[in-house]
């Protein structure tokens, strides 16, 4: 054999691999998602993002919820029949508003029963998703996060106290431009969670929701597991069904080098 064709064959197969290892995970999945909707008699929509390594040159690359999540899972919902549950097995760190809110509103629209499964984490846009929905459904070591506004990079909040503790003459003009913006982001997300949760809490409840999910109360990062929802009034469960876990497995987190975590099963 040349060293030509040697090459080539080494090429070939770096090329085709990776495109026939991606069909056969997409095969479980579908198998599995297939399996989960049979047992639980529902849509199963998922909206799982895990930093992904493109597949040739190693690159990694972090997913978040972006418009083309949300036209996707609009989709799935208006091709749903009225009357059939929906699943949606959710694990994100978030991503942009208006992606995280049309999402939202959808689910919300959805007129028979939608359930939120979170078997990790749904943060900021994952969470304003999962309090749309009628149930929210998570692991007991899962955790939601808070759902404050950030203009480039800081809390909308921040900014805020900033200008408020200041002289106005000493305020620079993008500051004050970041100021209006984060004062608007704050009203609109207000505004928004009024409309989803009208039906599922009272006037008092959302307003004190609001106060520490929206004003910089927490980080952003926050984990806001089960005892901090329970006291915050967000109804949930905990114990998600096994093939959620399994499903979650066939959603790989690749290593650069080697795996961060053993253990043998």
């Amino acid at each position: 054999m040349s060293w030509g064709l040697f090459f080539l064959i080494i090429f070939i197969l770096t090329i085709f691999i990776p495109i026939l290892k991606n069909y056969n995970l997409n095969y479980k999945r579908t198998k599995m998602i297939k399996s989960i909707e049979k047992d639980e008699e529902t849509r199963v929509i998922t909206l799982i993002h895990r930093q992904e390594i493109l597949s040739i040159i190693g690159i990694p690359f972090t997913r978040y919820i972006n418009i083309e999540d949300s036209e996707e899972i609009l989709r799935a919902i208006r091709s749903t029949d009225k009357d059939r549950p929906i699943d949606l097995i959710l694990h994100t760190p978030g991503g942009l508003v208006l992606a995280a809110e049309q999402i939202a509103m959808a689910i919300n629209r959805h007129p028979s029963r939608v359930r939120v499964l979170v078997p990790h984490y749904a943060m900021s846009g994952g969470t304003l998703i999962a309090l749309a929905a009628d149930e929210i459904i998570i692991d007991e070591n899962a955790v939601l996060g808070p759902v404050d506004p950030q203009i480039a990079g800081y809390p909308a909040e921040s900014i805020l106290q900033v200008i408020e503790s200041k002289e106005m003459a000493d305020i620079d003009d993008e500051t004050l431009i970041y100021g209006d913006v984060a004062r608007k982001a704050i009203v609109q997300l207000e505004n928004f969670l009024k409309t989803i949760l009208d039906d599922k809490m009272d006037d008092d409840e959302i307003i004190r929701l609001i106060e520490n999910l929206c004003h910089g109360k927490y980080t952003h990062d926050f984990p806001l597991d089960s005892k901090v929802l329970e006291s915050l009034n967000i109804k949930h469960s905990i114990g998600l069904p096994d093939k959620v876990y399994t499903l979650m497995e066939l959603y790989p987190q690749p290593g650069r080098n080697r795996p961060s975590v053993y253990y043998v099963s």
